[in-house]
């Protein structure tokens, strides 16, 4: 799965224009663990919750609007967030206005730690079930997708894959009789076979993509030592970096035996020359990737995974937007003019069947940075 920074505080929208009560009300709630923000007037609120917010506390009356009139005004900006309304008086007419609001409860002021400590966790409730059922609805769109690749399957094993690999036995036959023409006539007919011939490979890659993300293996797992298979995929890869004049460092820290988990070492292999390549694909001529694993994750953003190696790949790329993070792992999804679409899903499949996470965030340098947690094993 991927992991949201389990760091983040809950974010609190204090509106209300008495700065004394703003003041206790903050205090209470940021040693109770939230982040806490104040706006004053209706389009302090508005300007603050551009930026999101989890539960919002708003007062009824405020010097430029009524606060029903707001709610729904902050639940357009933040749709996943949840509004409390403050009164001074209870009167059923302020509850069925904070119902009409869209307001999940509501407070009177002045009003207890407890009772304020109780609706707000009870708001946060409602955001987390908000939360869940859109993970829910992600899950259900995945799994249609993945339907649909399975219905594909069987029909591109067949159909396609049979005359590729008719065709590119052709093109080697008539490879091999160019080889036997003078050296003149060579170069004119080699260099279209070998462009014909590449194409041909990377459609059968794409094809292999298609069988190995509908129909994996069977998951066998054994004892094996993340570090050690960073390594050699780095050393596979220093070529291809030395081609596109990338650095391609490395900081394997941990001792020998520490980054040890319980996984297959082929798969996991999969996985970091998948990742690292992406990140020299993304990155500049003359820039810098970026390689880092050790015990127990140079990132807490994956502490969910609890005791476990961390693997982080940087680069010095343009980076992912923050808008299609959430997507990059979704099948067929991609940035890339050229591809299936299916090399990140294939590795978030392979992550999730070890019981580990990945997530994508900034780089500290700018580009991308791709951290990846394994359970460690022992």
């Amino acid at each position: 799965m991927i992991l949201e920074p389990s760091s983040r505080r809950a974010r609190i929208l204090l509106v209300d224009d008495n700065r004394a009560l703003v003041e206790n009300l903050a205090e209470i709630l940021e040693e109770a663990g939230y982040a806490v923000h104040s706006a004053g007037s209706c389009a302090g609120a508005l300007r603050l919750a551009a930026e999101g917010f989890d539960v919002a506390l708003v007062d009824l009356k405020l010097p430029d609007g009524d606060g029903t009139a707001l709610a729904p005004q902050l639940k357009e900006l933040s749709p996943t967030g949840e509004v409390v309304l403050l009164t001074g008086f209870a009167t059923l007419e302020s509850a069925v206005a904070a119902v009409r609001a869209g307001a999940c409860a509501y407070l009177v002021k002045p009003c207890a730690t407890q009772e304020l400590l109780l609706t707000v966790e009870q708001a946060m409730r409602q955001v987390r079930l908000h939360g869940e059922k859109r993970a829910l609805a992600h899950k259900a769109q995945m799994a249609e997708k993945l339907a649909a690749v399975g219905t594909m399957t069987a029909g591109l094993s067949h159909e396609i894959r049979n005359p590729l690999n008719a065709a590119l036995l052709q093109l080697t036959v008539l490879e091999r009789r160019v080889h036997r023409l003078g050296g003149e006539l060579q170069g004119p007919l080699l260099e279209p076979l070998v462009l014909v011939k590449d194409e041909i490979r990377r459609l059968d890659h794409i094809l292999e993509d298609f069988l190995q993300f509908a129909r994996p293996r069977e998951f066998v797992p054994g004892p094996v030592d993340l570090g050690q298979v960073v390594a050699r995929v780095l050393d596979l890869l220093a070529g291809e970096a030395e081609r596109r004049s990338i650095r391609l460092e490395r900081d394997l820290s941990g001792v020998p035996g520490s980054t040890r988990v319980a996984g297959e070492e082929e798969r996991l292999r999969q996985v970091l020359v998948n990742l690292t390549l992406n990140a020299l694909e993304a990155t500049p001529d003359g820039g810098l990737v970026r390689v880092s694993c050790g015990p127990d994750g140079p990132e807490p953003a994956l502490d969910d995974v609890g005791q476990g190696v961390g693997v982080v790949i940087d680069d010095s790329g343009p980076g992912v937007p923050a808008a299609v993070r959430d997507r990059i792992f979704e099948p067929f999804f991609t940035t890339k003019a050229r591809g299936s679409g299916l090399g990140l899903s294939i590795v978030h499949a392979i992550v999730s069947q070890h019981g580990g996470a990945i997530s994508v965030d900034d780089a500290p340098g700018g580009g991308a940075r791709i951290m990846l947690r394994l359970p460690r094993l022992g």
